[in-house]
């Protein structure tokens, strides 16, 4: 068990929680939310100058994943990426952006992780690692405001291009019931994680005593609160690699970090009527 303790307790002490301010509307909200991600604007500047030192790599378009983080790192190219005027829609309401309008959009570039959800493991390494995906969408999920902005993009005659974005009700998202519930989990209020948790819950996790071994072991109710992670629980992303995949009452939630090899796999199952966290992987 203490060789437990010491895995989730480094895990926990690299994630780091996104708290916002609520506001008493949307964009207001949003806009919170956006600007907790801000952490060093000189870094990024920096980041832009070395991105656009040179084109990016054609085989960046194959993969969607290489292909987004260029595209928000490199403001020549993402505004090279966009098909204008942006067609904008907000419920009935739509409106366009021209290219003198538009903004640099980061993503998660401004903050050293981010998240995404998948219904599978085999979802999960299907889609990352296909070449053949003509579709894809980049959630920014607002927790606490109950909205989600989506990035909608396709690939173009071999070049991935932002062709819309849509905002919705959170409650309009296909992943609404895990959304709504995942808040509540990663606020922890009341001791809300402890009463979501399986009887027992699997812990996959490398081995201090081994530096290419995995070890495996279990996590009980009663020890929770030793191993719970900080979760960022304002403002999350999610990408939608091809059309969405059916619910299956099951949720793999991912928070992967950038350029630091840290990686969280939280897997949850809807029992009993209720989300419960079943297998957690380090």
């Amino acid at each position: 068990m203490k060789r437990l303790l010491f895995v989730v307790g480094i895990a926990g002490l690299l994630l780091v929680a996104c708290q916002g301010q609520k506001s008493n509307s949307e964009s207001a909200a949003e806009e919170s939310a956006d600007s907790t991600q801000t952490v060093d604007t000189t870094a990024t500047t920096l980041q832009e100058e070395i991105a656009e030192e040179g084109p990016m790599p054609k085989a960046a378009d194959e993969l969607f994943d290489d292909f987004i983080f260029n595209f928000a790192a490199n403001k020549k190219l993402q505004t090279s990426r966009v098909k204008f005027p942006l067609k904008v829609m907000r419920g009935d309401e739509v409106s366009y952006v021209s290219k003198g309008q538009w903004q640099m959009e980061y993503f998660f570039m401004n903050q050293d992780y981010y998240t995404l959800m998948f219904n599978s493991e085999e979802e999960m390494e299907r889609v990352q690692q296909s070449t053949t995906i003509e579709h894809a969408v980049v959630e920014k999920i607002y927790l606490e405001a109950k909205t989600v902005k989506q990035f909608v993009f396709d690939r173009v005659n071999g070049l991935w291009m932002l062709q819309q974005v849509i905002h919705m009700p959170l409650s309009e998202s296909k992943n609404a019931s895990f959304l709504m519930f995942y808040e509540q989990f990663s606020k922890n209020e009341d001791g809300y994680q402890a009463k979501h948790l399986s009887e027992s819950v699997n812990f996959v996790g490398p081995d201090p005593d081994d530096d290419f071994g995995r070890m495996e072991g279990v996590i009980t109710p009663d020890t929770w609160e030793a191993f719970a992670p900080d979760l960022p629980s304002n403002m999350i992303y999610n990408i939608v690699y091809g059309e969405p995949q059916k619910e299956t009452g099951r949720k793999i939630f991912v928070l992967r970090g950038i350029a630091n090899g840290l990686e969280l796999e939280l897997t949850f199952k809807h029992e009993g009527g209720k989300w419960k966290l079943t297998k957690m992987t380090t």
